[in-house]
């Protein structure tokens, strides 16, 4: 929809007939059960239950429940189901473009990553205030923060590009919080933001920033050798392998213009262009 796949990770998990069923879809599908588990208990009057899954610092330190650093996103109140239906909606588009890009493994590593830094933070917060949270809006904000920071320049609601439409969100998002002095979501809020921001910066699939080049430079691990590859010659099957490997971005120009790029395609487009006028001298 807003770009083309680009990891070797991606896969289908499951087909049901000639509709691949990727980790997004079942997310989708596991939290609307959830939602409906909840309706029911409510309905029967056994909301009780719901209470066991929620997120309780108290309950955390005190009962030793860690299962509810977890299971807390699953916990869908009915009176929400309108907000609920239009989150899941957000996930199940802007969760694939995500998924399509960063490949199965690492979209997996990312939600729980979202899922439980900021119950991790709010445990730690829990030792001098308790702290009570369940639904999973911040949750999937930080993956439309994660799709916006793969694809900063793609034209969202009435064209506007993606990277306003998050910090727009964020902002409205933030004042709010601040206008109920609800510490504890906020948060929860910019903990999600920070590590969606932060995951696909560290893989290499965001925009390429000075700052973050620099610090991302300092903590990584400088060889003790250099090697100096030796030179071969120019084989003349070289260019198609060129050409192969930028079709997909030559295909993206194509449909959404070169300015849908991300800062790493941008860079592989420009090595391959090098690439060809060395060859054509």
């Amino acid at each position: 929809m807003f770009g083309v796949t680009t990891s070797d990770d991606y896969r289908p998990v499951a087909w049901m007939g000639r509709y691949p069923v990727d980790v997004t879809t079942m997310l989708v599908g596991l939290h609307v059960a959830a939602a409906v588990f909840a309706a029911i208990l409510v309905a029967v009057g056994a909301s009780s239950v719901l209470t066991w899954l929620q997120f309780d610092s108290a309950a955390v330190w005190y009962g030793a429940q860690v299962w509810r650093l977890f299971t807390y996103a699953f916990v869908h109140a009915p009176s929400g189901l309108l907000w609920f239906a239009i989150e899941m909606y957000m996930l199940f588009v802007f969760g694939r473009e995500v998924e399509r890009f960063v490949g199965r493994r690492s979209y997996i590593a990312l939600y729980l990553i979202l899922l439980i830094t900021p119950a991790a933070l709010l445990t730690i917060w829990g030792l001098w205030q308790r702290s009570v949270l369940a639904g999973s809006p911040a949750l999937h904000f930080g993956i439309f923060v994660a799709f916006a920071t793969i694809y900063p320049r793609a034209e969202l609601f009435l064209r506007i590009m993606a990277k306003w439409v998050a910090l727009i969100l964020a902002a409205v998002y933030t004042f709010q919080l601040l206008a109920y002095h609800a510490w504890n979501d906020l948060v929860v809020v910019w903990a999600s933001i920070g590590a969606a921001f932060l995951f696909i910066e560290w893989s290499g699939a965001g925009p390429e920033f000075a700052w973050w080049s620099a610090l991302k430079t300092r903590f990584e691990s400088k060889p003790k050798y250099r090697v100096v590859p030796k030179m071969r010659p120019t084989r003349p099957a070289e260019s198609d392998d060129v050409y192969a490997s930028i079709d997909p971005i030559l295909d993206k120009i194509s449909k959404f213009g070169i300015g849908s790029l991300t800062a790493s395609e941008r860079r592989q487009l420009n090595r391959e262009r090098e690439r060809l006028l060395k060859n054509a001298e």
